[in-house]
């Protein structure tokens, strides 16, 4: 099962992660903030609040959305 075990804001909508599997990298994921869990983080003082989660092992928000690591790894390998 993959994994993220890093997570770091950069700005904007783009965060820097590194997986369990050795692939790390920045992706941008303002095209994927759609949706009502997802909408609200296009304010950027929201999307800034994104933090790897200890127990889902991925980054959550505050406002409890959280994105797969294999939908993440998927963003960051299109890239």
């Amino acid at each position: 099962m993959l994994h993220v075990n890093q997570a770091k804001y950069l700005e904007d909508y783009r965060v820097w992660l590194s997986f369990d599997n050795g692939i790390s990298g920045e992706i941008d994921l303002f095209s994927e903030l759609w949706g009502e869990m997802f909408e609200p983080l296009k304010d950027k003082a929201l999307f800034s609040t994104v933090r790897l989660d200890a127990t889902l092992r991925t980054i959550t928000w505050q406002n409890g959305a959280d994105l797969a690591p294999e939908f993440l790894l998927e963003l960051l390998e299109k890239k």
